[in-house]
């Protein structure tokens, strides 16, 4: 799990091809964004410079859930020079830039559908375990914090 907020810089994206040189595993993108034309180049740009997906997926958000959703647009980033040809591609008034919000999705559906993206790849094995790693922590945490409460209370 990784975040990447804009364009980011090369030593991160050294440092992310790096961690999956060395992973055991296939590395699969799944990109959540904006629907703009800054987002769509985001994305090109980092799967260009860090060039070790096994597979690259956009769970959010597409021209098609955009339409679907009926999301409402905002103005876009006036100047952009990614803008003109994003514009072509979707049928979009060049003299008016507008853009997308992942946001904009309930909170709810947002959840859904990257959970729904994620969930081929989750090992339920692995995931048992760290529920019960994390659940003996809590309980052992508890049982600390008791304990020191306990001993407070007598001084």
């Amino acid at each position: 799990m990784l975040v990447v907020r804009g364009f980011s810089s090369q030593s991160y994206a050294d440092v992310v091809r790096d961690l999956v040189a060395h992973e055991q595993r296939a590395a699969h993108l799944a990109v959540v964004g904006d629907f703009d034309c800054s987002g769509e180049d985001i994305e090109r740009d980092w799967v260009q410079r860090t060039g070790c997906w096994s597979s690259v997926t956009r769970v959010l958000l597409t021209y098609e859930q955009m339409r679907a959703y009926g999301l409402p647009a905002t103005e876009g980033k006036r100047g952009d020079p990614r803008w003109p040809a994003f514009a072509r591609r979707y049928g979009f008034d060049i003299e008016r830039p507008v853009q997308w919000e992942v946001e904009a999705l309930e909170p709810d559906e947002l959840q859904r559908l990257v959970l729904a993206a994620v969930d081929p790849y989750i090992d339920r094995d692995v995931l048992a375990q760290q529920v019960a790693s994390e659940e003996q922590q809590r309980r052992a945490l508890g049982a600390f914090l008791n304990s020191w409460g306990a001993a407070g209370e007598v001084l």
